[in-house]
């Protein structure tokens, strides 16, 4: 049978300012059953066009940490689910997102992903894959069941080294990296110390000193420099990649640094509070308003913003992720958990980001000259697609690559809550001043932001198995591989 129409293609974006992870170019970009058919030059006519008069067209974000729809703890829960989490993505100009499938401990990881399948399957609005959190590493789970899941694609997962509920002590971390090693899969930790955090607490509600503000006290930079050291060290024993998740300053850059330049393959992310946040935001003095930008490691001071923007410039991260871990600040079950204020200690962790990260970048990064287009793409799209095994199905403009796109629209934008997508009631980036906004966002061929509305649908998105990783070629110094082959 002939196909609905004589047109080669069923899109063509024509005139397009192409950027993608190593260049900039102009061309035409021709769909085809949802992915990218063809580029060049005066490409034949299709059934739709669009004539993007010589914007930016960069891939469509891939945000490789956010959490949507985690089970909480009574009356806490998240105010984003695969739905609205999915749609304000979408309209931010992500088309891949990757959240989190939560094992409980005493419970099986296989259950916890099935049970996140049950979550999203038919609401998400874009393409979607899953990391896991490990919270209870049995003999069971490292033998069988994570190597079965690694081996479906499944294939990386989260270790915490902070939180009671979730972290692991570091017998645990190394049996974990042992499986990934083994494997092939990617070890994502957050790195901070625990034990420290705990006596920095209790020191500060003993002289009532908790206040939304003190939670950075309770967290200072030495305890992520402490957990980011020792976990590259565990890392070095088994001669296995990892990347440190949501680095927010010097002291952990510093080890991070040190690592590469004695040829580990240790790996890193930051995100838009990192750059645009700072203690400050947690308050000034005692109100609660600063419970809204609670979030751990906590947002440091403006010569930590400079240092993470250089180290964007130098190559050091490879991943810039959202961490949208969205709740509201009224009712009972967000920042006032039971409706009450409370102590920091008892502030859900985490803003909301995933609609604001990838115009945050471009606006601040790549039109106020911090960052060259191509490592914006390479930040926001192609490095997460290449750490989780995506690429280049996704985070590419390329021949075969899914025709997942953005038109940038450079302009003045306000950032306003009542503008966004998500769930939540605020964003902690109300009233900053942009000047740049995605003008349209495509996923697989399919328009589903405008420019003014959302125009996806529900179970649009697809799950998607990942691949190993292929950041780049694995590093060593030869002598971890040796120690732990012999063991």
């Amino acid at each position: 049978m002939e196909r609905q129409s004589s047109f080669e293609f069923d899109t063509v974006l024509r005139n397009a300012r192409v950027a993608t992870a190593s260049d900039v170019f102009l061309a035409d970009i021709g769909i085809r059953d949802g992915k990218i058919a063809a580029l060049g030059a005066n490409l034949p006519s299709a059934k739709h066009e669009i004539d993007v008069m010589g914007r930016v067209v960069t891939p469509g974000g891939v945000d490789a940490h956010c959490h949507l729809d985690e089970p909480m703890e009574p009356p806490l829960r998240m105010a984003d689910d695969f739905l609205t989490g999915s749609r304000a993505a979408a309209c931010g100009g992500t088309t891949t997102i990757v959240p989190f499938a939560v094992q409980r401990r005493g419970t099986s990881l296989a259950e916890a992903v099935k049970a996140y399948h049950a979550k999203s399957e038919g609401r998400a609005c874009i393409d979607y894959a899953f990391h896991m959190i490990v919270t209870d590493p049995t003999e069971v789970l490292l033998k069988t069941e994570l190597p079965h899941l690694i081996e479906n694609g499944y294939t990386s997962f989260k270790i915490y080294m902070t939180y009671e509920d979730l972290k692991l002590d570091d017998f645990q971390i190394l049996d974990l990296l042992a499986v990934a090693r083994q494997s092939g899969a990617m070890a994502m930790v957050h790195a901070e110390n625990s034990d420290c955090i705990e006596w920095l607490t209790r020191k500060l509600e003993a002289v009532g000193r908790t206040a939304p503000r003190f939670h950075s006290h309770a967290r200072p930079m030495l305890v992520e420099r402490e957990a980011t050291h020792r976990a590259i060290a565990l890392a070095e024993l088994i001669d296995v990649p990892i990347l440190i998740v949501h680095v927010s300053g010097r002291e952990a850059v510093e080890q991070i640094r040190s690592a590469r330049g004695k040829g580990l393959s240790i790996y890193a992310e930051t995100c838009p509070q990192y750059l645009f946040l700072t203690a400050d935001d947690l308050g000034i003095d005692d109100s609660y308003h600063g419970a809204r930008c609670v979030c751990s490691p906590p947002p440091r001071d403006r010569q930590n913003q400079e240092v993470i923007w250089n180290a964007i410039n130098e190559g050091l991260f490879s991943v810039f992720s959202s961490d949208h871990a969205p709740f509201r600040m009224d009712g009972v079950d967000g920042k006032r958990p039971g409706g009450h204020e409370q102590p920091f200690r008892h502030i859900p962790n985490g803003i909301p980001g995933i609609e604001t990260r990838m115009a945050l970048l471009y606006s601040e990064g790549v039109l106020a000259g911090r960052i060259t287009l191509p490592r914006f793409v390479q930040l926001t799209a192609t490095g997460p697609a290449k750490a989780y095994g995506l690429h280049p199905r996704k985070g590419a403009i390329a021949i075969g690559s899914d025709a997942d796109l953005v038109i940038w629209d450079e302009r003045a934008k306000t950032i306003a809550n009542a503008d966004l997508h998500h769930g939540a009631d605020y964003t902690p980036y109300e009233g900053m001043q942009l000047k740049a906004w995605p003008g349209l966002t495509m996923s697989r061929g399919k328009v589903v932001w405008d420019g003014e509305s959302f125009t996806g649908e529900s179970g649009h998105g697809k799950f998607l198995r990942c691949g190993s990783p292929t950041l780049g070629p694995r590093l060593s110094r030869g002598a971890g591989p040796g120690f732990f082959d012999e063991v």
